[in-house]
């Protein structure tokens, strides 16, 4: 019987791997007949093919926005970062689609709430303020200043601290991934992870800016307290949702957003001192 199970259990997966080499047999094939012969019914195969992406990074980015943002429109957004990643890929580079599109889905959604401009001129203010305080501190301390450092600085209560990053971190789309991108020869943004993968970059400086400020973010986040490195490690890199984080950590999710939007603010305002290429 087990040696039965074993052989079906075979089948199985040997059937799952014929699966997937269909499917990528499929994939370049629509992308050859899109690319070479602008077959409109392949692209919007590959729309349909690649359009979870849409769904995964929004709903990732809706667990941090207002309730009144609604999911059905960043999908909406995200298809038209979608649509642009699909005619803009360039199938001879050396980095996967997925990673490409991911951040044009990302950038389109950001784009458009920003163009809206929902956000209340007092919550800006408030961010700038933080930055700076935090800045300044830290250049005073030697070390990321405490809750209570923070809002002797400014001059409000811990309370009314923490209540101003739950009001930023409800109230923006500022997120670590903006760090993480250049501006390429076109005016695009392009994810560093493009840009430095990318043997055919046409222009050397951009890769090198790109090379600098990673290794700065990367710095900047190794010197960030435990707990909010913690954070931005199973958030950006794990790729868990602010709630997950909480159930990991065992404290609300509330929580865990001011602790991701305090190690925005640090990230920001240390970058800020540092480099003149910090997204406005």
């Amino acid at each position: 019987m087990p040696a039965a199970i074993q052989g079906r259990s075979g089948v199985r997966a040997e059937g799952s791997d014929l699966e997937t080499n269909v499917k990528a047999i499929e994939l370049r094939d629509l992308w050859r007949r899109y690319k070479q012969q602008g077959d409109a019914r392949a692209r919007e195969r590959l729309v349909v093919t690649y359009s979870p992406l849409v769904k995964y990074v929004s709903g990732r980015m809706a667990s941090g926005l207002p309730a009144h943002v609604e999911e059905a429109d960043l999908i909406s957004y995200g298809l038209v970062g979608l649509i642009s990643a699909i005619e803009r890929f360039d199938i001879e580079r050396e980095i996967k689609f997925e990673t490409y599109a991911i951040t044009r889905i990302k950038g389109a959604i950001i784009d458009e709430l920003r163009s809206l401009d929902w956000v209340p001129r007092s919550v800006r203010a408030r961010a700038r303020e933080i930055e700076k305080a935090n800045s300044k501190l830290e250049h005073r301390l030697q070390r990321a200043p405490t809750d209570e450092e923070m809002s002797a600085e400014l001059g409000i209560t811990v309370d009314e601290f923490q209540d101003s990053l739950q009001q930023i971190s409800t109230s923006t789309v500022a997120a670590l991934d903006e760090l993480w991108t250049v501006s390429d020869a076109s005016g695009d943004q392009v994810s560093l992870l493009d840009t430095l993968q990318d043997p055919d970059a046409p222009d050397p400086a951009t890769i090198m800016d790109a090379t600098e400020l990673k290794d700065r973010v990367a710095d900047a986040i190794a010197r960030l307290p435990e707990r909010e490195k913690l954070v931005v490690a199973l958030y950006y890199y794990e790729n868990l949702t602010l709630r997950e984080i909480g159930e990991v950590l065992g404290v609300t999710e509330s929580r865990i957003s001011q602790l991701h939007t305090k190690a925005v603010l640090r990230l920001r305002s240390r970058l800020a001192t540092e480099t003149d290429v910090l997204p406005g």
